[in-house]
């Protein structure tokens, strides 16, 4: 553990914090600095000696704070931003005093460990101001985008730089609920209760800080099919206007849903819920003949965004059908691929998850195999050979139905992992082929999927100096970027990539969507 000082305003946020923090807790100092600027400044250069801190600047200021300590400003603070409540932590996305700006780069992952532990926490700026704010100048703060306003941050902010910082306010008072009213009081002693709970989470952040390397796995993210399918619906609404209607989720990340969602596309789960007549997006991971019956009975407008390598599958599904074959089908029970490929094969399809299923195949027609393209390469090879030897003259398809963008995110994050202290894979909890990235990486070493940078927890992160990370199919590139620069903020970083192959694979567009 680096070591954290925590540094409050007042007496009684530090007693407020000290009562959560773990009894005979090493390596943690909580001081009081006083209100305003002047007095924290003060403090900041008490900490380490005057003369040691010229200025409140630089490697001086940052000495004056006590050497290699993290730094953690927490106390009471005041709404700017209409979307706080009193009684919401705030987490400063960065500090601005006096003109400058203090970036806190790991304020997400200390916002996510804030809000696991059951705390209502937001991230944003965080003005320091050497005079009680209210009335018109708050409502200037926050049409600059500011969040909320403290007036002692800013200096131990300076001093504090190169180090890693935290500043974290629990609103008391905002537009609608002034300082100087009858209910302060009340709102204060609900904010003493909520900064005793803010104690632990900061430590846990604490042991989390310190130099690390990050390896990143190469390919990751966005694939061929997913880029096409995005792409699809983007043009769809330039071309058409909101809303254009997707049947399920476009590509399975939470992320790309909500931003397209945004934008007017709307997500539906069955066409039932669709205008007769509207523009209508099939997702990338395809559907079924009813499906597609259904779209034209209703006169919808459909374009098809299912992943080119996803049909090929339906295509081979279909032949092997009308041979009078059995299809069994290597894949997932629910996932919208999975049903749609077993739709192609009407009654002749099987679903098969594990190698044990094989044992129930029917034994009364030639057989077929078929893999959904999101599985894990060694696991669905595992049943594929339990299906040759049980029937030994069984077809599989011409060339692996393992898509190439899966295949490849495996081998990288497999490399990765058995260098790494812990993996961490970004994606969604409903992405086939981000869930299979975690149990290969999890081989290896510890793994962990996570949407973005919020579901990190802290504890993974205290004592591991190396850290695998790559992303799924389905998961944007800048979510990434996202997670390095907050790691940033917990100490140095050096960021190393392993290539295992380059991607070069586009898919043209369908007609339907250039129309």
């Amino acid at each position: 553990m680096t070591g954290l000082l925590i540094c409050a305003a007042l007496g009684i946020e530090a007693r407020a914090i000290r009562r959560g923090l773990p009894a005979h807790l090493d390596g943690t100092r909580v001081v009081v600095t006083g209100i305003g600027p002047r007095r924290a400044a003060r403090t900041a250069a008490d900490l380490g000696g005057r003369e040691a801190v010229a200025g409140l600047g630089g490697r001086e200021a940052a000495a004056g704070l006590g050497g290699r300590e993290a730094v953690a400003v927490v106390g009471f603070g005041g709404a700017v931003d209409r979307s706080l409540r009193p009684g919401d932590v705030l987490v400063a996305s960065e500090v601005r005093f006096e003109g400058r700006v203090h970036p806190c780069p790991s304020a997400p992952l200390l916002a996510g460990e804030l809000a696991r532990a059951g705390l209502p926490a937001k991230v944003g700026p965080l003005v320091t101001a050497d005079h009680v704010v209210s009335g018109a100048e708050r409502h200037r703060l926050a049409a600059a985008g500011a969040y909320a306003v403290d007036m002692e941050t800013g200096p131990l902010a300076q001093a504090a730089e190169g180090r890693p910082l935290a500043a974290v306010r629990v609103i008391v008072d905002t537009p609608e609920a002034p300082l100087l009213s009858p209910a302060t009081l009340a709102r204060g002693v609900a904010a003493r209760r909520t900064l005793s709970a803010v104690g632990p989470v900061l430590v846990r952040w604490a042991a989390a800080t310190g130099p690390r390397t990050v390896l990143l796995a190469e390919p990751r993210s966005f694939c061929a099919g997913v880029e096409r399918a995005i792409e699809i619906v983007e043009l769809a609404l330039e071309r058409h206007g909101p809303p254009v209607y997707v049947r399920k989720q476009i590509v399975h990340n939470l992320h790309v849903v909500e931003d397209l969602g945004r934008r007017g596309a709307v997500f539906v789960d069955e066409l039932d819920e669709v205008p007769a007549g509207a523009v209508t997006v099939f997702s990338a991971h395809g559907v079924s003949p009813k499906v597609r019956e259904e779209a034209a009975r209703r006169g919808l407008r459909v374009i098809d965004a299912t992943c080119p390598l996803v049909s090929k599958v339906h295509a081979e599904a279909r032949r092997f059908a009308s041979e009078g074959r059995l299809v069994a089908l290597i894949g997932h029970a629910g996932h919208e691929e999975a049903e749609g490929t077993l739709g192609e094969s009407g009654e002749s399809g099987v679903l098969v998850q594990t190698v044990n299923d094989v044992a129930a195949l029917p034994a009364d027609r030639p057989v077929s195999y078929l893999m959904q393209t999101t599985l894990a390469e060694d696991e669905a090879a595992e049943i594929a050979a339990a299906i040759r030897r049980r029937f030994p003259d069984s077809l599989g398809p011409k060339r692996n139905d393992i898509c190439y963008a899966t295949t490849n995110r495996q081998r990288a994050v497999r490399a990765i992992a058995e260098e790494s202290d812990v993996v961490l894979v970004v994606g969604s909890v409903n992405s086939s082929n981000s869930l299979r990235l975690v149990e290969v990486a999890a081989r290896h070493s510890p793994a962990h999927l996570v949407d973005d940078q919020g579901g990190i927890a802290l504890d993974w992160l205290a004592g591991a100096r190396t850290i695998g990370l790559s992303a799924g199919a389905s998961a944007p590139p800048r979510l990434v970027d996202d997670i390095v620069a907050a790691l940033r903020g917990l100490g140095e970083v050096t960021v190393e990539e392993r290539v295992i192959a380059q991607e070069t694979v586009r898919f043209s567009l369908p007609k339907e969507a250039l129309s």
